[in-house]
């Protein structure tokens, strides 16, 4: 009996998005929308129409938190404009057992999705302490040498330190890499992250142009992590109407399908779509989710732990 009760109590714990059975870090999912959010402002469309109508529906900003329950540290990816809601979400989600602020933020680029939310932290808001963020170089220099943002860097509300492409960060247990990917870089250098813990390999590249600019091939990236959140903007090249889709060229999720399309099941279902503009049908079309999830691929679930 004491054994069936312990399994259940697991089971239980599990199934609702997080459980400290144990002390092995994990992601949790905070955020699955491209940066506007979903419902997306100015839409008129039945996606966000019914989205503002229902508000169990709509979705945060893509970001992940890096957890570990063994040092009661985590780490955010990417400080959306939906920080404040997940924050406050992170704690529900794991029960108050962490601190309020995750130990340091790790950026991809400078685009508003990614990191405008760094304004919470300052002086008008949280105003804190030495934050830490982690970023790559032309992304510090953005920071450093533009408003609002270095009034941030002067008054010490955060902390910024260089991330070294393609060489390890140390966070205890767990290692960060960043690393180039091809995008708009308007501002900053745009970067992926590969995470290790101690037992899981995780993928995140929220915003790339084309996996043909990249030199690097993505089917051997997935093979190599055990969750891979990719870039799924748009689902197809009409979904944006009268604007030009080569002015934002990410990967189709056609384009990745097709890519991935001769490789076996084990290799299709460690993709994590993430990233989905509010018009990319994946985010709020049930059937087409349904249909889509036949195909072997996955999407990321906002407050899903993997």
């Amino acid at each position: 009996m004491p054994f069936r009760i312990s399994f259940l109590l697991i089971l239980l714990s599990s199934l609702n998005g997080f459980t400290q059975t144990d002390n092995k870090a994990f992601v949790l999912v905070l955020g699955v929308a491209q940066d506007g959010g979903f419902p997306h402002m100015g839409c008129n469309k039945i996606c966000c129409t019914n989205a503002w109508k229902n508000p169990e529906t709509q979705k945060a900003v893509a970001s992940l938190a890096l957890v570990d329950p063994k040092t009661k540290r985590w780490y955010l990816f990417d400080a959306t404009p939906d920080i404040k809601k997940q924050l406050q979400n992170f704690r529900k989600q794991t029960k108050n057992l962490y601190p309020y602020l995750p130990d340091g933020i790790f950026i991809t680029h400078a685009h508003i999705g990614h990191y405008t939310g760094l304004m919470e932290f300052g002086r008008e808001v949280m105003n804190t302490k030495s934050l830490n963020i982690y970023v790559l170089p032309k992304l510090k220099s953005f920071l450093e040498d533009n408003g609002p943002w270095n009034q941030l860097v002067t008054l010490q509300n955060i902390k910024i330190t260089v991330l070294e492409n393609d060489k390890p960060f140390e966070l205890g247990e767990n290692k960060v890499t960043a690393f180039t990917v091809p995008h708009r870089d308007e501002y900053s250098e745009t970067a992926g992250f590969e995470i290790a813990t101690q037992i899981k390999k995780y993928l995140f590249i929220p915003d790339i142009d084309k996996w043909s600019k990249w030199n690097e091939s993505i089917v051997e990236r997935v093979k190599n992590v055990d969750f891979a959140f990719l870039d799924a903007t748009f689902y197809n090249a009409e979904e944006l109407g009268n604007r030009p889709i080569s002015e934002v060229p990410h990967p189709l999720v056609t384009e990745t399908i097709k890519i991935f399309k001769d490789e076996p099941a084990s290799v299709k279902s460690k993709i994590k779509f993430i990233h989905l503009n509010h018009t990319n049908k994946l985010l709020w079309d049930k059937n087409a989710q349904k249909d889509f999830l036949r195909s072997g691929f996955g999407l990321a679930q906002q407050n899903g732990v993997y």
